[in-house]
């Protein structure tokens, strides 16, 4: 990091009381020293990252950082606050932050500087000495890591060789030349060294690598603090990661994974007693991990096949429910579909759009395709679009087993899906082959099988039975009732008119707007899209809806913001113009940074204004082939002008409420540190909201 901080981006007394103006104060000293070109388009950035995850880390630390084309070289920047600032940490304030910005596509470097940051943080020494800095050159220094500047007395020759210590004086006693003094007994050769008891860890976080870093860093500190325990870490940051020598792996006698995402090629550690938690808790008690796998392997206690427990039933996360289990399954299979949705409904959408609704019919271009004919470049685009949009159900069966299971749980997941379109059980079909093939896989998991066919598991055994398992299911018992159920409920949409269709449109504009991107929202939108892998006339409507009702809050939040500017920080004003773009392209998550400072006002308007929308779209019939894309694809909307009416209608509904429930309150002291005398919170303290990762 020697280039990456100087003395002129440390701020030793950071009077900002929110994370958002933290941010702008440490911004504005990059944009003086040339490193960042655009003020507030590298803030709507650093708030973008921050809208995925809170940066606080427990400990007083607060890492905000992105990347961004407004930036010209990695960079960081430093600064204390004496108060604190909330940056989302479970422990409270932030009152060391540090910025972190690194040019668009320069993953290395910001990785880098991430990486090494955390690692630093782990050691108390050096959070000590930043919070006592006074100078900001030395705790720039401090940061970099560099050297400390020779003193005078260190640049002489070290004392012991200029001045030999003083030998014994002689005794008086003269030294006897007849009798020489007795031998010692020869002593018994010292014992050989213990072995040390070796453990090889996994550290890998959602978002990021810091979380990574500082719990490798403390899982290898605990090591050596234990005295008679080794501990090599695989880190499975963003980066990529470079994996333990497999003789390491062998030669271990215990494994620990502090992961928040799934271990890849987590079958290497098979065999082997093991800890599974959370990162944090990598992070917060490493010597008590430590014990844990010293206790199971003394009890003898291995795993069989690849590891038993999974990424959300874990030691770490023992107080989650399983309702809390299943939805992060089915979290781990939408997040996966929605780019098979999102390339395969956008092109297939062009296809209507460009050769019309009959274009379904052409034949295949394989056979048939004229370079100068527009319909055949129609035809191209939905039959690509139709391939990419039939892995739809397999892919979310695959990885919502995948989510349970690991790596095992692909094959049966992917066959389960498959089948579930073979006999037309659809989208919900795939949600239960998923979570079948994941049980199953986890069953085989925990059986004890003989060691010598262990290393067959996860490539032959686990596969076949699985499959086999899976498949007489779906095929024989529960595909029949599911797919009979698929067919009731393509029905009900189809047959949705007047009242039933505003009501389930007011359903799901509710489910959007409540938590902003977060589950709920998560659900209504899977529902819209699993509708789109056979379209109806009802399912194109619930679809339009969904993404009418989307993107409402963030619309509302900017127009709010120009209309009624004083009644909002400068800060949020400054969000406000990034959340007009960001509310056009259906991005709802905009409208986080305002729903975060002010829950109790900001959401109750984005709900009633979706719900408005959502039942007018409804309402007008509109219809939607595309599972994304916002006001760009309005030309692919069925009846479009009635659907920008319904969008303009909840905007405006929302704005309105949220400026009324805002100018209620009791107007904030004049002289926040952002320069608004409005601002809703004076020592940071931002109330949080649920938020998808």
């Amino acid at each position: 990091m020697s280039e990456m901080i100087t003395a002129d981006l440390v701020d030793l007394d950071l009077s900002a009381s929110t994370k958002e103006a933290a941010a702008r104060a440490l911004a504005e000293r990059m944009i003086a020293q040339g490193r960042v070109t655009d003020l507030d388009g590298f803030l709507a950035d650093v708030a973008a990252r921050e809208a995925q995850m809170p940066t606080g880390l427990d400990g007083g630390i607060g890492i905000p950082h992105c990347r961004s084309e407004h930036v010209t070289e990695p960079t960081l920047a430093f600064g204390r606050s004496a108060d604190g600032i909330d940056f989302g940490a479970p422990d409270g304030p932030a009152d060391l932050i540090f910025l972190i910005a690194a040019p668009a596509g320069a993953d290395d470097a910001h990785l880098t500087i991430l990486s090494s940051l955390a690692r630093q943080l782990m050691d108390e020494d050096f959070k000590a000495a930043l919070r006592t800095a006074t100078d900001a050159g030395a705790t720039a220094a401090l940061i970099r890591g560099d050297e400390p500047e020779p003193t005078p007395e260190s640049t002489t020759e070290p004392k012991s060789t200029l001045e030999p210590e003083p030998r014994p004086e002689p005794t008086t006693e003269p030294e006897s030349t007849t009798e020489p003094e007795p031998r010692p007994e020869p002593e018994t050769a010292p014992a050989a060294p213990a072995a040390k008891f070796k453990i090889v860890a996994v550290t890998s976080c959602p978002t990021g690598i810091a979380h990574t870093y500082m719990a490798a860093e403390s899982l290898e500190k605990a090591g050596r603090d234990a005295g008679d325990v080794e501990v090599l870490v695989e880190t499975q940051g963003s980066a990529g990661f470079t994996r333990l020598a497999p003789e390491a792996i062998a030669g271990a006698d215990g494994v620990i994974f502090a992961h928040d995402v799934p271990v890849r090629e987590k079958d290497r550690f098979a065999g082997k007693p093991t800890v599974d938690v959370g990162v944090k808790a990598g992070i917060n008690r490493p010597a008590e991990l430590i014990g844990e796998v010293r206790e199971k392997a003394a009890r003898g206690e291995t795993t069989s096949g690849a590891a038993s427990t999974t990424p959300v039933d874990r030691a770490g996360d023992a107080g989650d429910g399983y309702g809390t289990k299943l939805r992060k399954w089915l979290m781990s299979g939408v997040s996966y579909m929605v780019p098979f949705v999102a390339a395969g409904g956008l092109l297939i959408a062009l296809g209507f759009a460009i050769g019309g609704y009959t274009i379904n019919k052409a034949p295949s271009v394989a056979e048939h395709f004229v370079w100068t004919q527009t319909d055949s470049w129609a035809a191209l685009l939905f039959q690509v679009g139709s391939v990419a949009f039939a892995f739809l159900v397999p892919v979310l069966a695959g990885f919502i087993a995948y989510g349970m299971a690991d790596r095992p749980g692909l094959v049966p997941g992917f066959v389960g899906g498959s089948i579930a379109l073979t006999i037309n059980a659809g989208f919900l079909g795939g949600l239960a082959a998923g979570l079948i093939a994941g049980g199953v896989v986890m069953a085989i998991q925990k059986v004890n099988v003989p060691p010598v066919l262990r290393g067959i598991m996860p490539v032959v055994v686990i596969p076949l039975i699985s499959s086999a398992v899976v498949g007489f299911l779906m095929f024989l018992v529960i595909g029949k009732p599911i797919a009979s159920l698929q067919r009731a409920l393509t029905d009900w949409l189809n047959s949705l008119s007047g009242a039933n269709a505003i009501i389930l449109g007011i359903i799901l504009g509710l489910m959007m707007c409540f938590d902003l991107g977060g589950p709920l929202n998560k659900v209504a939108y899977a529902f819209a899209v699993g509708g789109l892998a056979n379209p109806t006339e009802g399912s194109l409507k619930v679809m339009a809806a969904v993404m009418a009702a989307g993107m409402v809050p963030p619309l509302a939040m900017a127009l709010a913001t120009t209309v009624r500017g004083r009644l909002f920080t400068k800060t949020e004003r400054e969000n406000g113009k990034a959340a007009w773009v960001l509310g056009a392209s259906f991005i709802t998550e905009g409208a986080i940074p305002f729903a975060a400072a002010d829950p109790l006002r900001v959401i109750p308007a984005s709900m009633a204004g979706g719900a408005v929308t959502g039942a007018l779209s409804m309402a007008f019939g509109c219809t939607l082939r595309a599972p994304h894309g916002g006001i760009f694809v309005v030309p692919l909307i069925g009846n479009p002008f009635l659907y920008l009416i319904a969008i303009a209608a909840g905007v405006c509904v929302s704005t309105a409420l949220v400026v009324i429930l805002k100018g209620m309150r009791k107007p904030a002291p004049e002289g926040g540190a952002d320069g608004a005398g409005d601002a809703p919170a004076q020592k940071g303290q931002e109330p949080k909201i649920p938020v998808a990762a």
